[in-house]
């Protein structure tokens, strides 16, 4: 089987959507001729020509309600926001329109649009470069929230959204395009290539939107954690020695609660981890939905990891990123509670 980095699994996920299917089309800004500025968009144009895979004006407002329109004439946009921290203007169309979209016309109309976007930090990239705006999107009904945390999942998982009918904001990790990163910046980064999940095969398959994967199976503590903390939990649990269970959600919305509920009755903790800033962030619902689900089993209460409540930092971005060591101390603390 082959070995992609997330950047390339994500290419060759597009690249087999637009293959399958002539109403597949990818736009946004520098995506065709240049690629993408992390090159996931690399060659398509070249492969499928001008009118399916082209370069749009800097206007995600624009981006976004073109790809509308296009999904009510029955196209299928994958678009891609060269930050997630450029959505905003955007977001007007992605909630009032998009995730309404089936709603107010009863059915008559569908959105079957993705928006791809680079999110979390790690690469230095400061306030308007780090962003992790996935709490905005849960919060909408009628929307998609997908989280991949390695290729075999994120071409798996972008297959599936471009061929749902309804629109999915589809967040990719970029400090994790090129390797699993495990919150130590200061140790040799590991490659795609040598990493069992890098195996992706090339031709179609899905991955199921809404499902759950336990990374760990543990029986002391569950972690629940998507995207780049998959890994940073994973690099906690193994220098504290705590026997837990590691949960990578990959899907946000629908959000595979079945599993959650099953490892935390069995385990009796629970901590949450996210880059996102603390109040309000997803963990909120997470620490909710366990504490309502799972309360006559909990020995202590729900912990939570995450970004702090500030804008993102440049100089201090390791202070900010919740790293193994953050992660370690909730799970002793959670444990001697």
């Amino acid at each position: 089987m082959p070995r992609m980095t997330m950047i390339e699994a994500i290419r060759s996920a597009m690249d087999v959507a637009m293959g399958r299917d002539d109403d597949v089309v990818v736009f946004g800004e520098d995506v065709g001729y240049f690629g993408g500025v992390f090159r996931c968009t690399q060659g398509l144009q070249q492969k499928y020509g001008r009118s399916r895979c082209f370069d749009a004006p800097i206007s995600e407002l624009g981006i976004v309600g073109a790809a509308i329109g296009m999904a009510a004439y029955g196209l299928k946009p994958c678009v891609e926001v060269q930050f997630a921290d450029y959505v905003y203007p955007a977001y007007d169309q992605i909630v009032s329109e998009a995730a309404r979209l089936r709603y107010r016309s009863n059915g008559e109309f569908t959105c079957p649009i993705v928006v791809r976007m680079p999110t979390g930090g790690g690469i230095f990239g400061g306030q308007t470069h780090s962003q992790s705006p996935e709490a905005l999107f849960t919060h909408v009904s009628g929307l998609k929230v997908v989280v991949p945390s390695n290729p075999l999942d994120a071409k798996g998982l972008l297959i599936a959204s471009i061929e749902d009918p309804d629109p999915v904001i589809f967040l990719e990790p970029k400090r994790l395009y090129n390797g699993p990163f495990d919150g130590h910046h200061d140790r040799p980064v590991t490659a795609w290539s040598k990493h069992e999940l890098g195996e992706v095969p090339e031709g179609h398959y899905t991955t199921p939107l809404g499902k759950a994967e336990i990374r760990r199976a543990g029986s002391a503590v569950t972690v629940l954690a998507y995207g780049t903390m998959v890994y940073v939990a994973q690099a906690a649990v193994e220098e504290t020695g705590i026997d837990a269970e590691i949960i990578d959600l990959r899907t946000l919305l629908p959000l595979d609660l079945d599993t959650i509920i099953a490892s935390v009755k069995k385990t009796g903790r629970c901590v949450v981890v996210h880059e996102a800033t603390l109040t309000s962030g997803f963990g909120a619902e997470l620490a909710a939905l366990v504490q309502e689900h799972c309360f006559y089993h909990l020995e202590a209460p729900v912990a939570r990891v995450t970004g702090w409540d500030t804008p993102y930092p440049h100089a201090q971005e390791w202070d900010y990123f919740p790293g193994p060591k953050r992660v370690g101390e909730a799970l002793i603390e959670t444990m001697g509670a």
